[in-house]
């Protein structure tokens, strides 16, 4: 399988809400969503589109505010009433609009939401790509998820995969670096980035 191409890529961001980070151990939520946040400011920095849901929303269920703030000016949150979003018409649309076929997946829950998102999107002829540590749902559904997903065709990798496959050169790394700040992949949380 060749690598993503981030010049063909979307990152999606699944339902990054309270009522599902809650069903998580707290040390993994900060983890989780300060994950997802820098991988949202390297798609900014690279100029990857980014797609957003959350389920069902109301005032008690929406996108997590910290990562609400990082999506671009004018960007919408798709109410999303159905587990795949491709399944949704509106998230369907504005997928295909964007004409890529890279789709990189992040959020919750990963046995649920983010697998028959992924699975549907592989069927679409799309190649999808889940990043497994910024993907959750409580153990030991996450890993049941992965597995299901990996089963189907979808590629797992994680935050420090995607990055360098969408960078590809040292220029470009300090690039971001510089206007984003240096993760340290081996510590449980980015800097900076809280729930």
């Amino acid at each position: 399988m060749p690598l993503i191409e981030r010049s063909n890529s979307v990152l999606v961001v699944i339902d990054v809400q309270d009522n599902f980070l809650d069903k998580l151990a707290l040390h993994e939520r900060s983890t989780l969503v300060s994950r997802i946040g820098w991988l949202m400011q390297v798609a900014t920095v690279l100029t990857i589109p980014m797609i957003a849901t959350a389920e069902d929303v109301s005032d008690k269920a929406d996108m997590c505010p910290s990562l609400k703030a990082l999506l671009p000016p004018g960007q919408s949150i798709y109410n999303k009433l159905v587990f795949s979003l491709h399944g949704q018409d509106d998230i369907r649309e504005a997928l295909e609009q964007l004409g890529k076929r890279d789709v990189v997946l992040v959020g919750l829950e990963t046995d649920v939401c983010i697998a028959h998102s992924a699975i549907e999107l592989v069927d679409a002829g799309y190649r999808v790509c889940v990043i497994e540590d910024a993907t959750g749902s409580p153990w030991p559904h996450h890993l049941a998820g992965l597995r299901r997903m990996e089963q189907a065709g979808v590629t797992i990798t994680n935050t420090k995969g995607i990055y360098y496959e969408w960078i590809r050169d040292v220029p470009s790394a300090r690039d971001v670096e510089t206007k984003i700040g240096v993760i340290d992949f081996e510590v449980d949380a980015v800097p900076g980035l809280t729930l």
